[in-house]
């Protein structure tokens, strides 16, 4: 058995499509949903991240406001930008790029962004709200995992999934969006003994734990689907997953490649949280322009 790709590239195309039609029919109603992000400091990486976001905000025709800070910026003054954008009513979704400098608190920044215009999935009001099966701006890296197996039309009920990594922004979400859909879920990480005898039992294995070659052909049973969030870089500096990627293609069904797997669909999610916030920021009027 040879696993058949997953290609993230392809899925975030097909809904990218479906975005920029919606923000098509919303913009011939004068409504152009609107994406913040806030920059602090000059980390090449998180610049490089922002500015993929936002291309992809003009590609799809929305409104993108791009706010650098200085690394000195105070906890306060970044609170009090913060609080300006919540009242900006042409700004539907609020992203302060991680990380954050030592000296500010980053869960208090994430807690002071309105949980409406959250489009990061981030707010504990959020995480309450898909914690309990409500409506909720869902995190995005999670959500794309999910869009992508449902792309493949794999249903998850009744189906044992194995998530490796317990990180707040990846693994603890997915995992509760597998339970929302019906599926039985462990976890494990960095501290599990025996990680291939819990892997080996997956239906389902995703792994996001930051380390390369976490998971080999040992952990990973015949024709399992297998999820690789991960991103590293090998000894030539290429970048790869967590998964041994060749060794455990030949024994599951379906797999992720690195790159052009998970990743393409967490900003694709992030758009698509975006126009979600301003479709319920103008409920009221799109309401009424129905009705007529």
């Amino acid at each position: 058995m040879t696993a058949k790709l997953i290609d993230g590239k392809e899925i975030a195309k097909a809904i990218r499509k479906e975005i920029a039609e919606e923000v098509e029919m919303l913009s011939q109603k004068d409504i152009v949903p609107g994406l913040a992000v806030v920059l602090v400091g000059d980390n090449q990486a998180s610049r490089t991240y922002v500015s993929n976001k936002q291309k992809a905000c003009r590609e799809l025709g929305m409104h993108s406001v791009l706010i650098e800070l200085p690394e000195s910026v105070s906890h306060q003054q970044l609170v009090e930008k913060i609080n300006e954008l919540n009242t900006d009513a042409a700004i539907h979704g609020i992203l302060v790029q991680l990380p954050l400098p030592r000296h500010i608190d980053e869960k208090e920044i994430i807690e002071s962004i309105s949980p409406e215009k959250d489009v990061d999935g981030f707010h504990p009001i959020n995480v309450g709200r898909m914690m309990t099966g409500q409506d909720a701006f869902l995190p995005c890296t999670p959500y794309g995992i999910l869009e992508m197996l449902k792309f493949i039309g794999y249903s998850l009920e009744g189906k044992h999934a194995v998530v490796v990594g317990r990180s707040n922004i990846v693994g603890k979400p997915v995992g509760q969006l597998l339970l929302n859909e019906n599926a039985t879920v462990t976890y494990c990480h960095s501290r599990t003994d025996n990680l291939a005898e819990h892997a080996k039992k997956a239906d389902v294995l995703i792994v996001a734990v930051g380390k390369r070659d976490t998971i080999g052909r040992e952990h990973v049973k015949d024709g399992a689907v297998v999820i690789d969030v991960g991103m590293n870089r090998n000894d030539e500096g290429k970048l790869c997953g967590d998964v041994s990627f060749e060794e455990v293609r030949e024994s599951a069904s379906y797999i992720t490649p690195v790159p052009g797997g998970v990743g393409p669909m967490t900003i694709t999610m992030l758009m698509k949280n975006t126009v979600k916030s301003a479709k319920k920021a103008h409920n009221n009027e799109l309401e009424t322009l129905n009705s007529k």
